[in-house]
């Protein structure tokens, strides 16, 4: 009795969901919505496969619309509410991991090492003189934004001013090792963002990883010019016919 009793209501569902299609399929209307409610679902299905963010929001935005027309076509209250707010904040989603690429490859293209388009990315952090951020040896937990003030890295008696980036070097080194101590020369305004952070912008989108390590690799052929330009200016620097001394940056 039980198996006939549940074959009986699969039937009845059967028989309910046929008789739904065909009154659908009767008008014009009907017909918009069902293929809009499918290609809704299509797209939902598809973006289980989709490893990064970018593609994911668009397919969420395409799944919203067909949603929205489906519950405004054959009334359904509950779709329109639940798309109608899901709709705008992936299409703001969206826009803002484009904003942030567009961002990096402009930096990239440019050659503007500053890092100032993170800084919607970063927390904020107040530190009085003479504080010092990080010791040489200490662990990379975040890079760091100059916003305001003057920090000096010990070791080697240089100042950062404003509106640069630092830090980074370390934050992608195997060992994530600080090289250098940094100290508040002044009161300082620094915005920094950690590792965490960091990963989550790189997954959401590939390309903004690829152009941040495009950066920082420019960066280190900068550091590795300004360290042969001071050895060739230095008293003891060797002869240009003489054999060139290794870079210790490579």
């Amino acid at each position: 009795m039980n198996a006939d009793a549940l074959l009986s209501s699969l039937r009845g569902l059967i028989d309910t969901g046929i008789a739904a299609l065909n009154t659908a399929l009767a008008t014009p209307t009907g017909v918009v919505a069902l293929c809009a409610a499918t290609i809704a679902g299509l797209l939902i299905i598809v973006s289980s496969f989709v490893k990064t963010m970018i593609p994911l929001r668009y397919l969420a935005v395409g799944g919203n619309l067909g949603f929205l027309i489906y519950g405004a076509l054959h009334p359904s209250i509950i779709l329109v509410l639940l798309h109608g707010v899901l709709l705008p904040i992936n299409i703001f989603r969206a826009h803002q991991m484009l904003r942030l690429t567009r961002r990096v490859q402009v930096a990239a293209a440019s050659n503007d090492l500053s890092g100032v388009w993170l800084r919607p990315y970063m927390r904020r952090r107040r530190l009085r003189k003479n504080a010092v951020l990080f010791r040489k040896g200490d662990m990379a937990t975040h890079l760091y934004f100059l916003a305001e003030g003057t920090i000096e890295f010990v070791e080697i008696g240089e100042t950062l001013e404003p509106g640069r980036l630092f830090g980074e070097i370390a934050f992608f080194a195997p060992d994530k090792r600080r090289t250098l101590t940094a100290r508040c020369v002044t009161k300082c305004n620094v915005l920094q963002m950690d590792e965490t952070t960091f990963k989550t912008l790189y997954f959401q989108n590939p390309t903004f990883g690829f152009e941040v390590v495009t950066l920082v690799a420019r960066r280190l052929l900068a550091d590795r010019q300004r360290l042969e330009e001071m050895l060739a200016a230095s008293p003891g620097s060797k002869d240009s016919t003489d054999e060139e001394r290794p870079c210790p940056t490579t």
